[in-house]
C-alpha cells in the first residue's frame, strides 16, 4: 500500500529549516544527505558551490509520517517559488504499484524526471499532474 508524505524545497536553507523542525516536533534524522555525498558522474559534476546544500533528509513526524526536503540546485532555484516548494511523496511496496500509480497520476501531466533506476532506489520519478500539483513517486524494494 502507497504512503505519501509531504517533501518541502528550499533555495539553499534546507538544513536550516529541518534543525528547526526537529527542534519543534522532536526526533533524529534516519537520513541527511548532501550533494557532496551524491556518486560522482563524469556527465554532470556538482559545482563546488551547490556541494554542502542538502541532498535529501526525512524526519519522522509520527509512525506513518515523514517530513522530508532538500535543496534546489542553483541551476533550478528559478523555478522555486513560494507556492510550489511542496511535493508529494509516494512511497509503494511494488514495481507494479510505482508504474501504475506514475502512470495514472501522470496521466495529461508533465513529466519533470521520469520513472528509473537512481543510486538510491530501483525506481524514482517525478511529475506534475494535470492540476498543477507535484508528485515524487519512490519505490525502494525493501525486502524483496
Amino acid at each position: 500500500m502507497a504512503q505519501i508524505n509531504p517533501y518541502i524545497t528550499f533555495k539553499g536553507n534546507c538544513e536550516e529549516a529541518f534543525n528547526f523542525y526537529k527542534s519543534v516536533f522532536g526526533g533524529e534524522f534516519p537520513y541527511i544527505g548532501h550533494y557532496k555525498d551524491t556518486p560522482s558522474s563524469p556527465e554532470y559534476q556538482i559545482p563546488e558551490a551547490e556541494q554542502d546544500k542538502i541532498m535529501h533528509v526525512s524526519l519522522p513526524i509520527s509512525k506513518e509520517t515523514l517530513l522530508m526536503g532538500s535543496d534546489v540546485m542553483n541551476s533550478y532555484s528559478h523555478m522555486t517559488t513560494v507556492g510550489n516548494t511542496i511535493s508529494i511523496s509516494i512511497n509503494v511496496d511494488s514495481e507494479e504499484e510505482a508504474h501504475r500509480l506514475f502512470n495514472g497520476l501522470s496521466e495529461g501531466g508533465r513529466v519533470t524526471m521520469p520513472l528509473e533506476k537512481t543510486f538510491w532506489a530501483p525506481l524514482f520519478g517525478m511529475f506534475t499532474d494535470k492540476f498543477g500539483i507535484s508528485w515524487m513517486l519512490n519505490y525502494e524494494n525493501k525486502g524483496e
